[in-house]
């Protein structure tokens, strides 16, 4: 098994016949056998050998994980076609026509084709930046709704006899960040009393009708209760 020299062209071409049809070298998921033949490539397939090109980008991103990826690793002769035997790193005197030494002494070495797919995953790396960026950006800017809910309340005085001009004058009294007084009415409940039914919207993170209930039970004098007759979200 193998899949020739990986150093060659050749050997590449034997990678991406191989990965034709599967996503991984073994298995549904990176592993350790991924990682195996990864590092056994200097650079990126060239741009015509697609296959084995998007399997390098891809496990090229698990970089930082490698070492947690499941399996053990092995020799590059236990992967790969098994009518094919590794060669990679064996020393030849000669090489066919058609392989590219991935290696050389150093990176002025690498075939032009190479090079330019180097660069082409370089520049989609930064392409990929710039527009998460710019998302980031406009996300940022965009203003964040406000949750707000208009509460219809029931303000019940003691008897007929509360001044109920100065019981709504008390309600409207209270003032907090968030909260906008509405219409008002008085409406009759029985024996000559009238209770005192006002609505108003509030920012619900700001403001709750327990607080609403606090503040305005406070006016002992003229409330006796109040009830939250319609609650909605605007």
């Amino acid at each position: 098994m193998g899949f020739g020299d990986l150093k060659s062209a050749a050997g590449l071409r034997v990678l991406n016949d191989f990965l034709a049809d599967r996503s991984y070298i073994e298995g549904y998921v990176p592993s350790q056998a991924d990682i195996a033949v990864f590092e056994a490539i200097a650079a990126p397939p060239p741009a015509d050998l697609f296959h084995a090109l998007r399997w390098y980008n891809h496990i090229k991103s698990y970089e930082k994980q490698k070492a947690s990826l499941p399996g053990v690793k092995k020799a590059l002769g236990k992967y790969g076609p098994a009518d094919v035997e590794d060669t990679t790193g064996a020393a030849t005197e000669s090489k066919d026509d058609d392989d590219i030494d991935l290696f050389g002494s150093d990176d002025e070495e690498l075939s032009l084709q190479n090079r330019k797919a180097w660069k082409e995953s370089e520049e989609a790396k930064k392409l990929r930046e710039e527009r998460l960026a710019q998302y980031e950006s406009k996300k940022s800017k965009k203003p964040a709704v406000v949750a707000k809910s208009s509460i219809l309340l029931d303000v019940k005085p003691w008897d007929d006899e509360t001044d109920m001009a100065k019981l709504e004058e008390c309600v409207r009294s209270i003032q907090a960040d968030g909260l906008v007084w509405g219409s008002s009415k008085l409406v009759p409940v029985g024996y000559g009393i009238k209770k005192l039914q006002i609505q108003c919207v509030v920012e619900d993170d700001k403001v709750g009708t327990d607080m609403l209930e606090e503040r305005i039970t406070a006016f002992e004098d003229y409330v006796q209760s109040m009830d939250v007759a319609a609650f909605n979200k605007i």
